[in-house]
């Protein structure tokens, strides 16, 4: 992977760039789904600890770079956000995917269909997750 990417990246979302960012962005860039922290510990270099790793997650969420994805056993998984994303906030109206074959979480660029709550509700966060079989695993 081109460090070139992941440094202009960082710069983009105001971040430094460390090798320990560096090497948790790459893979980021290399899966193309959600990774939840175990998923990372079990591909990094063994010299990011647990905090490290968990660190740098939240500095990429706080800042934009990531967002979370909720799948169906209520882990917790993490994906790159698009454009849309900045310091100010997330905007991930899309609905996710999770493969019962590979167990793999993707973004899809649908978006999230709008649901009236009854009055005296208020949303801070919409999830939608639809399961079945990905187009690698058919």
């Amino acid at each position: 992977m081109n460090s070139a990417i992941s440094d202009t990246l960082l710069k983009d979302f105001n971040l430094r760039s460390t090798p320990n960012r560096q090497e948790i962005l790459h893979l980021f860039l290399r899966k193309n789904y959600a990774l939840s922290h175990g998923d990372i510990e079990k591909e990094i270099d063994n010299s990011l600890d647990r905090v490290t790793v968990y660190r740098t997650l939240k500095t990429f969420l706080d800042k934009g770079l990531i967002h979370k994805v909720l799948d169906d056993e209520g882990a917790l998984k993490y994906a790159l956000c698009n454009e849309a994303c900045t310091t100010a906030g997330h905007h991930h109206d899309h609905v996710h995917f999770k493969c019962t074959k590979c167990g793999q979480t993707n973004c899809l660029n649908i978006e999230v269909p709008v649901v009236k709550l009854p009055k005296g509700y208020r949303a801070s966060e919409v999830n939608l997750l639809i399961q079945g079989v990905c187009e690698r695993c058919l």
